[in-house]
């Protein structure tokens, strides 16, 4: 069954294919079944793969090379690598998508780009499937491209609004970034290394470069920057907000399953480079637990449903961020996972809301939904308890455990400052969503919902609820069970985290203040949001709450930040600079070859004689040359 996993990739971008061939001609059942089905059987696919390679274990890596790419000087193959850590990022990119996909049949239904939209997404998928499971990093590379073009293309799916298609270019222009600084790594890894093959490229560097030294670190800082592109990571978490134009299974399938944690998986595959860079990895660490604080702030103030979201990814990334910096790499892929599933689930509640509610993004215009969109809320709640991570009751808790325990034991200074963002945290998150959740489905109810919700729509939002609240069980802590099967399974593809040595209760300890944190935020939420209302709309009336709560809605500035350093002197420029001093010098050789073309057609008079002449001329000029010099 191993040799099947080229299927896996190749499935959606048939499904691709088809539908960009067909131009959208086809009826919207055979679209939908062709979208949903080429995630879906992929999905299958990946289970019995999975089933396969655990029945082949102890084998631990899997590698099938589809055919040679490049060969001249860097050798490269298309090929893919199954390890346990791409199984994982398998079985999350081809389950959650297609979930994804299913409840987009219903939630499009009449849109006028229907087929556009499920052609984009099922490339979405397969780029994202490139990615994780390629076994060299230019291929990576290739992946992680696809992906930006089609979040672009998604982002600004509904491009009739100006507004969509500024979005659009914003994701792809700040990406972008992040990704100039991965290809000059991915250049310098080659010509130091000799090789873009992952597996023997972190051998070859183990070998070679002293841990602290110079090109470890430089490589390693130039990945990060990638890393922090995609991932939207301070000081590049600019566009993941307003990504929320693009139509909610969008939204839910860029944070859960694909892009955002492209990043999370680089630094984890590339796990071995950042030990030999301790200063990049503590870095990671430091961007991770700024960005989770600065984006939690930012979502307890916002009124959007889908930019609570948003900010919640980012902040939710800082986790995992925060997890590989200290060397809890099997922490973060947990969080990673368990995130796929609550995320996508909240986000698809928030669309099922919307989709009762005249497309209602404002949470204050909506309320006591309670009752009368009884799936939305049940899921949505779920979703919200995992996202604060609920004690014992939710995945999320376990795997945001993982990494505070982490972070706390690696036993110095700097992980017990980590350890104390995150907890800080944990109550913010707490706090936002169950804000959420307080004013949406709580109260007096502002735009009375219409409408059912079919199959579709309910079929994905049950799974993922279930999901949401179970999937922690996989790895729990020693106070519960001691169950280790995510981490014994990813041992072989992730190292051990090292900490110090503690005494049990020392975790139950810091499970207790984390776990008192996130129930204090729910209380908080509730008593100003769920309980007193209107005592909270009276403080925000208040001048310096108003002052500081529109900084953190406007994302802390820094759009305005940038527009005013960069994008504006920018344009300054471009527009002093408009007849280019760089296009003045190729003016003047089109001149110059303008003018000989002139002078030498003078010369084609039509008379025989005349060009005989010169060509003898030329002969003998041509011969004394050859003479006398």
């Amino acid at each position: 069954m191993l040799h099947w996993l080229w299927l896996v990739p190749a499935l959606p971008f048939a499904g691709f294919a088809l539908l960009f061939v067909t131009g959208g001609r086809l009826p919207e059942r055979a679209t939908a079944v062709i979208g949903a089905g080429s995630t879906g059987l992929p999905a299958a696919l990946a289970l019995a793969i999975a089933h396969a390679y655990l029945a082949a274990q102890p084998v631990t890596i899997h590698g099938e090379l589809l055919w040679r790419w490049i060969g001249a000087g860097l050798d490269i193959g298309v090929g893919l690598r199954l390890d346990a850590l791409s199984l994982v990022m398998m079985l999350v990119v081809t389950f959650v998508g297609f979930l994804i996909h299913l409840y987009s049949t219903e939630f499009m239904s009449g849109d006028d780009g229907y087929g556009r939209f499920f052609c984009y997404l099922n490339l979405f998928v397969a780029a994202m499937l490139l990615l994780v499971l390629a076994d060299n990093l230019l291929l990576l590379y290739a992946g992680w491209e696809g992906v930006g073009l089609c979040s672009y293309l998604l982002i600004g799916f509904w491009y009739r609004d100006p507004a969509n298609g500024q979005a659009a270019c914003k994701a792809f222009i700040v990406t972008r970034i992040g990704d100039a600084a991965l290809l000059v790594g991915l250049l310098l890894l080659f010509s130091q290394l000799g090789t873009l093959a992952i597996a023997p490229l972190l051998s070859h560097a183990r070998q070679v470069w002293p841990p602290g030294s110079v090109m470890p670190t430089l490589t390693a800082a130039l990945l990060l920057g990638g890393a922090i592109g995609k991932s939207a990571q301070f000081p590049l978490q600019v566009w993941l907000p307003d990504a929320m134009a693009g139509p909610t299974p969008v939204s839910a399938l860029i944070h859960a399953a694909t892009m955002v944690t492209a990043g999370v998986y680089l630094i984890a595959r590339m796990h071995t480079l950042y030990d030999l860079a301790p200063a990049v990895k503590l870095a990671v660490a430091a961007i991770g637990a700024a960005t989770l604080l600065l984006a939690a702030a930012a979502a307890l103030n916002q009124h959007d449903f889908k930019r609570i979201l948003a900010y919640s990814t980012i902040s939710q990334l800082g986790y995992m961020f925060l997890g590989l910096g200290v060397g809890a790499w099997t922490a973060a892929i947990f969080h990673l996972m368990t995130h796929a599933f609550f995320k996508a689930l909240l986000f698809l509640a928030a669309g099922a809301v919307m989709m009762r509610t005249g497309n209602e993004h404002d949470i204050f215009r909506l309320g006591g939904l309670r009752r009368s969109l009884p799936l939305a809320f049940w899921t949505f709640l779920a979703g919200a308890a995992s996202l604060a991570a609920l004690p014992i009751v939710t995945a999320g808790f376990f795997s945001k455990d993982m990494i505070l325990w982490g972070a706390w034991s690696a036993g110095t200074g700097a992980g017990r400052v980590l350890w104390a963002a995150g907890v800080v945290g944990a109550f913010l998150t707490s706090v936002y969503i169950f804000r959420a959740v307080f004013v949406v489905f709580f109260g007096e109810t502002r735009t009375p919902p219409s409408g059912r919700y079919g199959a579709a729509i309910a079929i994905p939002l049950v799974t993922l609820a279930v999901l949401a609240l179970t999937a922690g069980w996989l790895d729990t802590p020693a106070g519960l069970g001691h169950v280790t099967i995510l981490s014994r399974f990813l041992e072989p593809a992730l190292p051990a985290r090292r900490g110090v040595a503690t005494a049990p209760q020392t975790e139950w300890l810091a499970m207790g203040v984390t776990s008192a944190c996130v129930l204090l935020g729910v209380a908080v939420a509730w008593l100003i949001y769920g309980r007193r209302p209107a005592t909270a709309r009276g403080v925000l009336q208040q001048p310096a709450v108003r002052a500081v709560s529109g900084f953190l809605l406007a994302g802390w500035g820094f759009d305005a930040l940038y527009e005013h350093a960069l994008v504006r002197p920018f344009v300054w420029l471009a527009r002093v600079n408009r007849n280019d001093f760089i296009d003045a010098f190729y003016r003047g050789l089109t001149g110059l070859a303008r003018s000989g073309h002139i002078a030498l057609s003078r010369s084609e008079s039509g008379r025989m004689r005349w060009y005989a002449g010169w060509i003898a001329a030329g002969s003998l000029a041509a011969l004394a040359v050859a003479l006398f010099l």
